[in-house]
């Protein structure tokens, strides 16, 4: 009891933290410059910040073990939450410019570690910038998975410079992906989802994952499902836009 009388924000029942203490503007201007802290480069990266039960404070950037999965613009989490125990041993991350709601990710993911002992080790979440800071955080071809789960659409012309997904982008995904490494995106704008699957269709280092890997692929399922964004189109049966595809090797 008395736990919980200090920790208002956080649920007396579940133990997690409350939604509605850390609610936040749905969409930021990833165009801003906002003050957070941003490594000079992937070996700056802390990870015994994040990964305390597989990093001590020795033991940073030289570990043979890297963040392969990376959600950006993660929201609350909910994604992360459901490949952590698909992919216990697979180091994650989650990327998000909204400061409120990496606050809440990051108490959300500190009550499930305590309250299941030995789970949830393997994802973190910082409060960053992905469409400026993804060199500043990853390696060349360190990364397996990079998720863009209903990004913000900017519908006006103007603002397409603003989308998570460009042509200018992809050159930088592509760096941060290893070969044969999945991008997945999924929105219920269907102009967006025709604009994210065109410039992963022009782009030269990327393929449509063919229909019958995609059926097999577990995470597939996870895309629509794992988001609060996800639940409310199923819950008002809206329809969803796929596109995931497949990091090619470099042509000779």
């Amino acid at each position: 009891m008395l736990e919980n009388k200090t920790n208002p924000t956080h649920s007396k029942s579940t133990g997690l933290p409350r939604k509605r203490f850390y609610r936040a503007r749905a969409h930021s201007n990833p165009l801003s410059d906002s003050h957070f802290p941003v490594p000079v480069s992937p070996s700056h990266v802390d990870y015994s910040t994040h990964y305390p039960q597989h990093f001590s404070t020795s033991d940073q950037a030289g570990s043979c073990k890297k963040i392969q999965f990376a959600d950006i613009g993660c929201g609350f989490g909910g994604l992360l939450i459901s490949l952590s125990t698909l992919f216990p041993e697979t180091l994650m991350i989650g990327m998000e410019l909204r400061d409120k709601v990496t606050e809440y990710v990051k108490e959300r993911i500190l009550a499930l570690r305590v309250a299941n002992p030995g789970q949830y080790q393997n994802i973190s979440v910082v409060r960053t910038n992905s469409m400026k800071y993804i060199p500043n955080f990853f390696e060349k071809a360190q990364l397996s998975k990079m998720f863009f789960l209903f990004p913000d659409p900017h519908f006006k012309e103007k603002n397409h410079r603003r989308r998570v997904i460009s042509p200018f982008l992809l050159d930088e995904y592509a760096y941060a992906l290893q070969v044969g490494g999945i991008i997945y995106t999924i929105t219920d704008v269907e102009e967006l989802g025709d604009w994210m699957k065109a410039c992963l269709d022009n782009h030269p280092m990327f393929e449509a994952l063919p229909s019958e890997e995609l059926e097999a692929d577990p995470v597939t399922k996870l895309l629509s499902s794992a988001t609060e964004e996800g639940q409310k189109v199923d819950r008002n049966g809206g329809q969803t836009f796929l596109a995931v595809y497949r990091r090619l090797a470099p042509s000779l």
